[in-house]
């Protein structure tokens, strides 16, 4: 609704979903253990399953360059609102402006995370942040998931004011990590791998699931154009925190040629450290660039939920 400026006002919607349905969490027995916390997702599937959850990672910084769930890495000409994330719990919104008049390439200026409603868990709450505005709360001025039950499942916190916000969904399983840097927003996700694939056929567009699409996407020869300082530069300059040539550091030496900011590579060695600790394999840690590679659908996401560890409800306000 908030996506869309609809109308709160009109017919009462259905309940909202009580949270994550994990197989065998019927009802328990008095006579048996106590049931699980229905807001601590981890918990509750490892009392489960015997093992924890699997995780998928994403993160847009810079330019903005895009890794994906599937380990696709896109550097991208998105311009205006575009969804990192759409899924039945969580919303993710980054809006991105050209770095220069007349460039093709851009930054994200603003970000918009909304965590929907859950029974049992939070109230729906919305965080907000843009450049030189980065606050340690959400859009209602609280740092947790409101008076519910479970309202501690969501917190907000910061180590570095004005620069780095961490927010923790232990209700889905998530992580998120946003940080300003050389006048542009990086955002960073750990997330369930059941909530990553909970959407629609309609909710297809999804950055973090399918990357750029094609025509967004920059080719080499437009990232290998001449910037605001020589390429010999840039390199020596992202060399000395990004040693491994990879996509971290071809998407730093972009950056840095197209900005002439060297403030640049904090950026990207960032988003290499958050990949380190959100990426549950880390043999995929260093990407190496190519245009090749085919995104996944919706279709095929949806396909592994056979085994069955979600019951979604569709009624999230």
């Amino acid at each position: 609704m908030i996506q869309h400026n609809c109308s709160r006002q009109g017919p009462t919607a259905p309940p909202p979903p009580r949270g994550p349905a994990l197989p065998g969490s019927g009802p328990v027995r008095s006579s048996g253990p106590p049931a699980p916390d229905p807001c601590d997702y981890e918990g509750q599937f490892s009392r489960l399953h015997g093992r924890p959850p699997g995780f998928l990672h994403c993160a847009s910084f810079g330019d903005p360059h895009v890794r994906s769930f599937h380990h696709h890495f896109h550097t991208c000409r998105v311009q205006g609102a575009w969804p990192l994330l759409d899924n039945d719990f969580l919303f993710v919104q980054a809006t991105s402006s050209p770095v220069a008049s007349g460039a093709n390439a851009t930054a994200t200026r603003k970000l918009t995370i909304i965590f929907k409603n859950m029974q049992e868990c939070i109230d729906q709450k919305v965080y907000q942040a843009e450049v030189d505005n980065l606050p340690a709360a959400f859009e209602d001025g609280s740092i947790n998931g409101g008076d519910r039950p479970g309202g501690s499942s969501l917190s907000i916190r910061t180590a570095n004011p004005g620069n780095h916000v961490e927010i923790r969904a232990a209700y889905i399983g998530t992580t998120i990590i946003i940080r300003q840097t050389a006048g542009q927003l990086s955002f960073s996700i750990k997330v369930a791998e059941d909530v990553a694939r909970a959407f629609s056929a309609e909710q297809d567009l999804q950055l973090c699931v399918g990357g750029c699409p094609p025509s967004q996407r920059l080719s080499r020869s437009e990232r290998s154009r001449r910037g605001a300082i020589t390429m010999d530069t840039a390199k020596q300059l992202c060399k000395e925190g990004l040693p491994v040539e990879d996509a971290y550091f071809h998407s730093c030496v972009f950056d840095v040629l197209i900005s002439g900011d060297p403030n640049f590579t904090v950026a990207a060695q960032a988003a290499l450290e958050d990949a380190r600790a959100f990426l549950p394999d880390l043999e995929k840690l260093h990407l190496f660039p190519s245009d090749a590679g085919v995104p996944l659908s919706s279709g095929t996401l949806l396909a592994p939920l056979v085994s069955g560890l979600f019951v979604l409800w569709l009624c999230i306000q």
